[in-house]
């Protein structure tokens, strides 16, 4: 009876110093709030890495599930060296369902298509399914986050370390918006067979329809992506890309107070950016594979390479050839531009204004969609 009375008394007492204001709390012994988010930003031209806008960009702060970028990001890489195949079944573990929400659902033994998987993280931010993904590629969810740090350090994010493949909470996975621009960069500029996942607002899944968290792709004229995130450590976040006439910005925004103000913010960042087209100073650039011929041409605002796809009897010919490769490229076309060179009786079909390693990417693309593609570094 005695023993009873003590634990009601204990609970009671629990229950008065919930109660208390976040002061009185410290004062009776509770940890003080956490930290507030860091408030950060960027905004760079897809095609050149000019910085056109920064704050805080190197402040390390939570990615939360903009971590799914670069879930997503191996996934493409997988797919194309063939590790990966959109419709293979990957089976799920309890240990991926155990994950918190958002989740979509998916059930031990069970399995999720690929290309499921991938609409899962790129509407729904599953983190179930990141769990699904980064164990069919890494073998565990451990040995996948190491693969992320590595690759963030190959595309240059110096500030970013990966401990899971959803975001979730974890102290020591961290990044800044610089870092996050980079990334956002690499899925638009070398994976543009995959990145229109990133624009689509719903899937279909076990006949419901299943929608995604960016609002901003029906309210922004030209955005179609990328990712959201939230966790109560980062904030409200975004990394969004977006394009008109034939100009495209990234945009990156951590730490918002909410979702509205992390949206306006975006949009007022991309506005500024669409209205302004100087080059930013050279130093601030952020073509960190290229020759420093290729980012003395970047810093210019064009790139001093061009892509040909073909020679042909007639300029005619040799213009629509070009124009065909420049809309076959999409995003990855950047600003380049169709051109002809006349050699001899010959024409040959060409994009230019690319740097080395955008060049490089537009071919690799190319290729894949069975044309000929050769890069070209031109003469100043």
């Amino acid at each position: 009876m005695f023993a009873r009375a003590r634990l009601a008394a204990a609970i009671v007492a629990m229950v008065a110093l919930s109660s208390l204001s976040v002061p009185a709390a410290a004062k009776a012994g509770r940890k003080s709030a956490a930290p507030r988010p860091v408030v950060a930003e960027f905004l760079m031209d897809a095609s050149n890495g000019a910085v056109l806008s920064a704050r805080n960009a190197d402040v390390s702060t939570y990615p939360a599930s903009l971590t799914k970028m670069m879930t997503l990001l191996l996934t493409f890489e997988a797919l194309d060296r063939g590790q990966l195949r959109l419709d293979q079944p990957l089976p799920v573990s309890y240990y991926a369902t155990t994950m918190a929400p958002s989740r979509l659902g998916v059930v031990p033994g069970d399995t999720i298509r690929v290309e499921d998987a991938i609409l899962a993280l790129s509407t729904k931010s599953a983190n179930d399914v990141a769990v699904v993904l980064g164990e069919a590629i890494g073998g565990s969810e451990d040995a996948f986050a190491q693969a992320m740090t590595r690759r963030a350090r190959e595309i240059g994010m110096k500030h970013t370390v990966f401990r899971n493949a959803s975001g979730l909470p974890d102290r020591e996975q961290r990044t800044t918006a610089r870092d996050m621009a980079l990334l956002s960069r690499e899925l638009v500029r070398n994976h543009a067979r995959y990145y229109p996942y990133f624009s689509r607002r719903s899937f279909d899944w076990q006949n419901q329809t299943v929608y995604g968290h960016n609002r901003l792709l029906d309210q922004y004229d030209g955005m179609d992506g990328i990712k959201t995130g939230y966790i109560a450590a980062s904030g409200f976040n975004l990394a969004a890309s977006a394009a008109r006439d034939g100009r495209r910005l990234i945009a990156v925004v951590l730490g918002g107070e909410s979702a509205r103000k992390r949206d306006r913010r975006i949009v007022e960042l991309m506005d500024a950016g669409f209205r302004n087209q100087a080059p930013a100073k050279p130093e601030e650039m952020l073509v960190s594979d290229a020759k420093p011929k290729a980012r003395l041409a970047a810093a210019a605002g064009t790139g001093g390479w061009a892509i040909q796809t073909g020679v042909y009897g007639s300029q005619q010919a040799a213009r629509r050839e070009a124009e065909t490769a420049r809309k076959s490229l999409g995003s990855l076309a950047g600003t380049a531009k169709p051109a002809v060179q006349r050699s001899g009786a010959q024409y040959k079909a060409q994009l230019v204004g690319f740097d080395a390693a955008a060049a490089r990417s537009a071919c690799q693309s190319l290729k894949k969609a069975k044309t000929d593609c050769i890069a070209i570094q031109k003469t100043p």
